[in-house]
C-alpha cells in the first residue's frame, strides 16, 4: 500500500454514517475501487446525532482502536437542529470516555457528504495514522 502505512496492525475503526448523505459517499468510495482498509467497518444511522456515547465506549472497549462519526452537518434530512445535537454528542462522548480511562483521541467527527468518496479514504489514512501515534511503541 503506498502513502506511508502506520507500522503494525491495521487500526479497526467503526465508522457511524447517516443513510441519506455521508453513506452513499461511502458506497461511492467502494464502487470506485478506492482504497481504505477492509478493518474499517460502517454502521448506518439516520442522523448522526442519534449516535450514543455508550455506543462509542462500548467499541473501543471492545477492540475497536477508534470511532468516527461520518456527520450529516447542515444537510440533515430529519432535524434543522442536527449540527448542534451531534456537537453535544461528542462533548457527552469525550467526557464518557475521560471518565472510563479511554482517549477522547480515538473519537474523530467530520461531515461527510454523498459525493465525498476521496474524502472519506483520506480521512481513514489520516485517522489510522492519528491512532497509531497514541499506541506505545
Amino acid at each position: 500500500m503506498s502513502g506511508g502505512a502506520p507500522p503494525g496492525p491495521e487500526k479497526r475503526i467503526l465508522v457511524f454514517s447517516t443513510n441519506s448523505i455521508s453513506d452513499p459517499g461511502i458506497d461511492l468510495a467502494g464502487s470506485a475501487h478506492l482504497h481504505y482498509s477492509t478493518n474499517v467497518q460502517v454502521i448506518p444511522l439516520p442522523c448522526s446525532s442519534g449516535v450514543r456515547p455508550s455506543w462509542v465506549a462500548h467499541a473501543l472497549e471492545k477492540g475497536f482502536d477508534g470511532v468516527f462519526i461520518a456527520a450529516c452537518g447542515g444537510d440533515c434530512a430529519y432535524l434543522s437542529d442536527c449540527t448542534d445535537r451531534t456537537g453535544r454528542v461528542i462533548r457527552q462522548t469525550q467526557d464518557l470516555l475521560k471518565a472510563r480511562g479511554l482517549n477522547p483521541k480515538r473519537l474523530k467527527m467530520s461531515g461527510l457528504c454523498s459525493v465525498c468518496a476521496d474524502n472519506f479514504v483520506n480521512h481513514m489514512a489520516n485517522f489510522r495514522k492519528e491512532l497509531a501515534k497514541l499506541d506505545p511503541s
